[in-house]
């Protein structure tokens, strides 16, 4: 069983920033991707960041320069550094990470979402 859990949304001001953290704990052999997805209310929900087990990113277009995705493998994390925010990034955040389990099962895990609200 793997776990994500999410941290460090809340309500910020447009144009300022919010850091959102990710850990993964449980039966982890290897974490290959690690991403951020968003919701808004009624809208379907997007990828905003994913990155590799080889370090490599790639970033939706609504978020390019705006946005920065890091991890952490010893810690089995996954970082969103978000600034100059404006009212549309305004979402239930959440994270997803594709693991290898110490059984050899592969799965897609989901954290519970922490929502972030970008005040005008």
């Amino acid at each position: 069983q793997v776990q994500l859990v999410e941290s460090g949304g809340g309500l910020v001001q447009a144009g300022g920033s919010l850091r959102l953290s990710c850990a993964a704990s449980g039966s982890i052999f290897k974490i290959n991707s690690m991403g951020w997805y968003r919701q808004a209310p009624g809208k379907q929900r997007d990828l905003v960041a994913v990155i590799t087990s080889g370090d490599s990113r790639n970033y939706a277009n609504f978020v390019k320069g705006r946005f920065t995705i890091s991890r952490d493998n010893a810690k089995n994390a996954v970082y969103l550094q978000m600034d100059s925010l404006v009212p549309e990034d305004t979402a239930v955040y959440s994270c997803n990470a594709d693991v290898y389990s110490t059984t050899g099962f592969r799965a897609e895990y989901w954290g519970q979402g922490t929502q972030v609200t970008v005040s005008s």
